[in-house]
């Protein structure tokens, strides 16, 4: 073909049939039939444990002050509930509510890949869109939604976002992960409204269109709490676009192939995404809990092996001469940190912040990140004793499919040469290979995480309810979270 042929081409109006990757997905979530009793069974752990984390971020006013209605008074009568609060919202301002309360302190479920991300994230969308639905179709004497349905479109919204991220790193061109919350969000939402296959396709289409957040506000210098509200905001979009196709809104068919405009062009290097498994219920049957604290997920089992080693230092923090990490490559990339933190979220994402605090401390809670406890001087003393390296064995095992290790190793030297033990964590509490021992905890964290927002007449309830999973999966969306609005708040609460 001539140049002149070739742009001529280049121009031509022909629309294109819809991308593979956007029919793909479209036809998992219109199509497939989630049979895994494993993968059920985790979404419901899944679900409670999302739940207790956004009941305890509402002891946190930074987080608080960003929930409601978009702007005072504009509430909707039988809109979504907002779990924890007296809210009534439209379902892309509930989305972003839930979505917030989920992720804020960076406690709730994980998937590492060569992308990152947390699937539980777009529980903002699942619950928002099912809370609604079952409110309007009550009000019509219609079957409301379950809360099946709910771990069913978990399920997907875990596929979708985590195969996705086996083999594209939108990390490496300066994308943050929450482009795939949206993306999973939106066709799950889509099929939820009940969406046809080619609105699912439309939806999808536009969800990509969008681009992608900067990361910017996850990496020193800005590292900052839109992190901790960038799910949510992810989720709303996707509400809002499933909606928009709902209503007719076109799609675009080459979205991410259009030679030039198309997303793989501009945003990643001209490289195909690609989905390098077929989608099933995988993601959420290997699925990544927190468990233990609320750490960024590379810095888990170093937490680990520095609580292992605080009774042998606590005495003898002014003797340490060096301490000395082993981590993967993806920890040397995202939270080796050294300098001035700025903020909590700054903290949270600081590898040498996260083993201080346990070393000196024996514990690493949420309010570890707040400046009170930050002021304490042995932290920064101690971060600036420490040294970070990668080991290539903890890199290899952390992408073998079959491993998914997330390894640390921490060896302290003291000023007269003697040396603790190295000690070595391969797998944190809430991989898969330590289910047993991690889902008994991950139940006593939920108590926890309930106790901190409810009396205990509401609390018993609500784990009267959760604690029969034939019960609970046929309990409907809306009466559930009726039972979730504390009775301090002034709105409904157990019948």
């Amino acid at each position: 073909m001539t140049g002149d042929r070739a742009r001529q081409g280049d121009r031509s109006a022909r629309r294109p049939p819809a991308d593979a990757l956007l029919t793909t997905i479209a036809d998992y979530v219109c199509d497939y039939t989630v049979s895994s009793t494993e993968a059920i069974d985790t979404a419901r752990h899944c679900l409670l444990d999302s739940l207790g984390c956004a009941f305890r971020a509402l002891q946190f006013p930074q987080c608080t002050r960003l929930l409601g209605p978009v702007v005072p008074g504009a509430t909707l009568v039988n809109g979504a509930r907002v779990p924890g609060t007296d809210f009534e919202l439209d379902p892309v301002q509930a989305a972003f509510n839930i979505g917030t309360l989920i992720r804020w302190l960076d406690y709730n479920d994980t998937w590492l890949a060569a992308e990152w991300g947390h699937p539980s994230d777009n529980l903002g969308a699942i619950l928002a869109v099912t809370d609604y639905l079952s409110r309007q179709r009550s009000e019509q004497g219609q079957p409301p939604c379950t809360i099946g349905e709910v771990l069913r479109a978990m399920v997907k919204a875990y596929e979708i976002q985590g195969i996705l991220a086996l083999e594209n790193s939108f990390n490496q061109v300066g994308l943050d992960h929450v482009l795939l919350v949206r993306i999973a969000s939106t066709a799950v939402a889509a099929q939820l409204f009940g969406a046809s296959r080619t609105q699912v396709v439309n939806a999808l289409s536009n969800a990509w269109l969008d681009g992608g957040a900067l990361r910017a506000y996850r990496h020193a210098p800005n590292t900052g709490s839109r992190k901790s509200w960038a799910a949510g905001d992810a989720t709303a979009r996707a509400v809002r676009l499933a909606l928009m196709a709902l209503a007719g809104e076109m799609g675009y068919p080459s979205a991410l192939t259009a030679r030039q405009w198309g997303f793989q062009d501009v945003l990643f290097g001209g490289r195909p995404i690609v989905l390098s498994r077929p989608l099933g219920s995988y993601v959420m049957e290997n699925i990544l809990f927190k468990i233990a604290f609320p750490a960024e997920f590379h810095a888990q089992t170093a937490v680990e092996a520095a609580l292992q080693l605080h009774e042998q230092v606590r005495g003898r923090l002014d003797e340490i001469a060096q301490v000395r990490l082993e981590t993967q490559s993806a920890a040397v990339r995202i939270i080796d940190k050294t300098g001035p933190l700025a903020n909590p979220a700054d903290r949270d994402h600081c590898l040498q912040y996260m083993v201080a605090v346990p070393l000196i401390f024996g514990r690493l809670t949420a309010r570890d990140y707040e400046d009170e406890v930050a002021a304490d001087p042995r932290i920064d003393r101690l971060r600036e004793k420490m040294v970070v390296n990668e080991n290539p064995d903890y890199t290899r095992d952390y992408h073998d499919p079959d491993k998914r290790a997330i390894a640390n190793a921490i060896e302290i030297t003291f000023k007269d040469g003697q040396r603790t033990p190295r000690v070595e964590v391969y797998y944190p509490l809430g991989h898969r290979r330590r289910r047993s021992e991690g889902l008994e905890k991950l139940r006593e964290k939920f108590v926890e995480n309930l106790g901190a927002l409810y009396d205990r007449p509401q609390a018993a309830t609500i784990l009267s309810l959760t604690a029969d999973p034939v019960r609970f999966d046929a309990l409907p969306v809306n009466r559930f979270l009726d039972v979730l609005v504390p009775r301090s708040a002034g709105g409904a609460g157990p019948g």
